[in-house]
């Protein structure tokens, strides 16, 4: 049974739900951003028991077919700007229309009704939420950042940045990244 989990977003995310599978005994094939497929098939009181406890830790099973495309178009993105390997001629449209095998303009669409933002926001959001990240633990200079994230510069990245958060990157690295937002509230 593939049971979809709304605000999946990272490594520990995974572990926390397969926790919670485990502690109500139930059995799962595999974990990931997003979804969770289980052995055998739960019954409605299993799936209660569940919902509510995942609730608990900022979860919530996702029934609705349209919200389960958007969780997935949020964990596709989301994994690819973990990865660290966006090149500069990389296409989120392309990207996602051959991951979910839908067309991008109603992949675009739903997105944009549901979450409020078009899906070039969310996905410049998410980047540069992952260059807060970088630059707080010093782990890469702000060049080596932009080739990872797919700014054709680093003057292209700042840009976005400032206009993104009202402060350069150097800036924000002297506020030791006060100003970052979790993945699952955007």
């Amino acid at each position: 049974m593939k049971i979809f989990i709304k605000n999946m977003v990272c490594g520990r995310c995974e572990m926390a739900v397969s926790q919670i599978f485990k502690d109500l005994g139930t059995e799962t094939v595999s974990v990931r951003l997003g979804m969770v497929e289980t052995q055998n098939d739960l019954n409605e009181k299993e799936l209660k028991n569940l919902d509510a406890e995942l609730k608990k830790i900022g979860f919530e099973i996702l029934e609705d077919q349209s919200q389960k495309q958007i969780e997935q178009t949020k964990n596709l993105i989301i994994r690819k700007i973990s990865e660290l390997d966006i090149s500069e001629d990389f296409v989120l449209s392309e990207f996602l229309s051959d991951k979910m095998h839908r067309e991008y303009s109603s992949i675009s669409k739903l997105f944009s009704q549901n979450q409020g933002i078009t899906l070039e926001q969310y996905f410049i959001l998410q980047k540069i939420e992952k260059v807060k990240e970088l630059l707080f633990y010093n782990e890469f200079s702000l060049t080596e950042i932009a080739g990872k994230l797919g700014y054709k510069s680093v003057q292209h990245l700042s840009a976005q940045f400032r206009n993104t958060t009202g402060f350069t990157p150097t800036e924000f690295k002297k506020m030791k990244g006060q100003n970052r937002m979790p993945l699952d509230k955007f």
